[in-house]
Parts: C-alpha cells; sequence; structure tokens
C-alpha cells in the first residue's frame, strides 16, 4: 500500500482550527492585561481543574514533570527515603524521584493493562521499609487498579502519588484520576488530551495541608512575599497558557468521546487480525478511558511500524527502553529479565493515531494497512477486515 497523503500520530493543528477564535481571543486578553504571572487567570482554571477532577484544591506549575516533584517536595520525601513506581512510563517519573534525593524502587506492569501490579506494590512494600510514597501510572488514558494500591498504602502508611499526566477525565470506578490518592499530577503538554500552547502542569489534592505548601514551594517556598518557609523552586503556570486551556476544557469532554469512538472502532476491526495484533483491553475496573494513546501490541513491532510509515501513517514507540535498563539508573543495579512484562511491552507496543478530529476514511486506511501488512507477510491479500 501506499499514499501521498500522511496521517500524522496526532494532528494539532486540526484541533486548533476548532477553537482558532476562542483561542486567540483569550491570549489576547491576557496579552492586552500585561498579567502574565498566576493571577485570575490561573487561579479561574485552578478551580476548573479541581471541580472537573473532584478534588479540593488544584495548584497550576510548570510542567507535569514538576508537578510530581513538587507533590513529593510537599509531602517531605528527600535523601535516604525510597518511592515505588513502574518501570514502564515516561522518564519524568523516575527522574522526579531521583531530583529529590529519594531512590525509585521498581515493580512490574500487568501484561492486559500496561499499569503497575497492585500484588506487586504490596509485596514491594513489605520489602522495602524506607519506602514513602508509591507513584501509580494512568497509562495511555486509563486508570491503574487504585483500591488495593490504596489498601496497601494505608497498611503501610505511605502516600500515594498518582502520575495522571496521560488520563485527565479518566474514571475508575466513578472516582477521577488524580482524586482518589494524596496528590495527582497532570501535564498540559501539547500532546495531552488537555494540552497548552507550551508547556503547563497541575498538582491537584484534597488535603488543605499540601495544597498550601504547594503553593508556597511553586515561588521559591515564600508564603507571603520574601518570606520562605521552604526552599522551594520556581514552577509557575503561565497566565496565557492558563487562558487557553480554559478554552480547551470546554471541549475536552466531546474530544474525549471522539478518542473512544476510534478506540472502539479500532478494537472491532482488529478482533479479525488475533492473534497478530493484540489491541488494547480496556481493564475492568476502568468506568472512563480516554484514550490519550491507542496501543497495540504485535511481536513484528518495528517491521509493522517501518511498512506503516511507508503508508504514510505517522505512529510511535511508547516506550522502547524500560526505566530500570535506562544508563542513568544502571547504578540502582537492575538488569534485563527483572521485569519480563515491561521489558516485553518495551519490545512489542506500537501507538496508532487516535485523535478526535481523525476522519473516518484515515482510521480505515490505517486498519486497512496493518491487515496488508500481515497479508503481505502470508503471501495473501487483505480483505477480511471491515471497519464499521
Amino acid at each position: 500500500m501506499s499514499r501521498s497523503k500522511r496521517i500524522p500520530l496526532l494532528d494539532l493543528v486540526a484541533q486548533h482550527q476548532s477553537i482558532r477564535e476562542e483561542a486567540v481571543a483569550a491570549l489576547l486578553r491576557v496579552v492586552d492585561s500585561q498579567q502574565f504571572i498566576l493571577g485570575d487567570e490561573v487561579c479561574e482554571l485552578e478551580n476548573a481543574i479541581a471541580e472537573y477532577v473532584g478534588t479540593n484544591y488544584a495548584i497550576g506549575c510548570a510542567s507535569g514533570s514538576d508537578a510530581l516533584h513538587l507533590s513529593m517536595v510537599a509531602l517531605g520525601i528527600g535523601p535516604g527515603d525510597e518511592v515505588l513506581t513502574t518501570p514502564y512510563t515516561f522518564f519524568a517519573t523516575a527522574g522526579e524521584i531521583v531530583r529529590t534525593g529519594a531512590k525509585p524502587v521498581f515493580v512490574d506492569i500487568r501484561p492486559d493493562t500496561f499499569h503497575i501490579d497492585p500484588e506487586a506494590v504490596a509485596g514491594a512494600l513489605k520489602r522495602h521499609p524506607k519506602v514513602k510514597a508509591v507513584i501509580p501510572v494512568h497509562l495511555f488514558g486509563a486508570c491503574a487498579d487504585m483500591d488495593p494500591i490504596l489498601e496497601a498504602a494505608r497498611e503501610t502508611g505511605v502516600a500515594v502519588i498518582e502520575d495522571a499526566a496521560q488520563a485527565i477525565g479518566a474514571e475508575y470506578k466513578g472516582r477521577r484520576a488524580g482524586s482518589m490518592g494524596d496528590a495527582g499530577c497532570f501535564s498540559f503538554f501539547p500532546s495531552k488530551n488537555l494540552g497548552g500552547y507550551g508547556d503547563g502542569g497541575m498538582v491537584v489534592t484534597s488535603r488543605a495541608d499540601l495544597a498550601e505548601k504547594l503553593r508556597a514551594l511553586r515561588v521559591h517556598g515564600a508564603v507571603r512575599k520574601y518570606h520562605h518557609e521552604w526552599v522551594g523552586m520556581n514552577s509557575r503556570l503561565d497566565a496565557l497558557q492558563a487562558a487557553v486551556l480554559k478554552v480547551k476544557l470546554k471541549h475536552l469532554d466531546s474530544w474525549t468521546e471522539g478518542r473512544q469512538r476510534h478506540a472502539r472502532m479500532y478494537t472491532e476491526a482488529f478482533e479479525a487480525l488475533h492473534p497478530h495484533v493484540a489491541p488494547p483491553q480496556t481493564p475492568g475496573h476502568a468506568t472512563r478511558h480516554v484514550w490519550n494513546q491507542y496501543v497495540i501490541r504485535s511481536e513484528r513491532r518495528d517491521a509493522l511500524r517501518e511498512y506503516l510509515s511507508g503508508c504514510g501513517i505517522g505512529t510511535e514507540v511508547y516506550y522502547p527502553v524500560p526505566l530500570h535498563l535506562q544508563p542513568c539508573f544502571g547504578h540502582l543495579g537492575y538488569k534485563a529479565g527483572d521485569f519480563p512484562v515491561s521489558e516485553a511491552c518495551a519490545r512489542d507496543a506500537l501507538a496508532l493515531p487516535v485523535y478526535a478530529e481523525l476522519p473516518d476514511e484515515d482510521l480505515q486506511y490505517i486498519v486497512k494497512a496493518v491487515a496488508s501488512f500481515y497479508a503481505v507477510s502470508r503471501g495473501e491479500v487483505a480483505s477480511d477486515v471491515k471497519v464499521r
């Protein structure tokens, strides 16, 4: 198969065109005010996000990475402590642990969900008394299995920080991502379901003590100007980003519905390609999957990706090297084979376009291209895959 038109993994231009007038008006409002740092725009977004997520407080910051860092510092995590998390996630999850001076402790994921294994979490907490927090990652737009994680954390007296960077609006048994632990962390990187026109992040919590400390830590630890209770950092959400995000938040649910529809279409179509293609499974505990990524698994992932590229189809590998095998974490002492499920996903997972603005004809073309790859491999013609 070949095609002159290219289908990107994510088309932010198409999204922007649908809200251009609203977004430009919001940006001009901030420019005309000349109030760029925190202020009413950020405060209004914080209130809106807290309501959307279901927490008492939301604290804007400069990035999702900073949201993780600030949460750990606010909880008193530092040198000598350990933090439990998954090796199958974006680098920042473990990178920010190290930046606090703490040590990451990894446990493997479940093969059916890409999420941290709650049984492994419970076991690791018993073996690692220095663990002060668990960071479950709500990967690809679905929540981790939180109830057993929260129970294990309560039994051992450790905090829970939800890495919800990819999962705003996702639900676990009716509870929103970010609202279940001590703190929840969001990223507004442009590729996220709710993405800004640059970097941005937010911490949500229902704990008043954490909210107060987080607000101070993002401005160098100052409770009031020039009076510093802690050593914090400069991590403020720009008013320009807040203004754009307020516009986008109004459209988020309709964009989510578009992603959900496309995910259903993919999954139904790929049934005919079993066992060559394994579509993602919606975790049984997930009452709302928001599909930040639609990730299939294939033993011939790299060859399939090369074939799709030749067909003009954008894909991405999340994540080619699990964190325990990253060179910068070599000092932790992990080796290949320690987390076999994470390592298998790193070898065979491939993300396909799933954004809300994706035309149905493009999705049909993607499905037929995937089918064609396997048909050609068998010397056949792809004719049995239908997209409804």
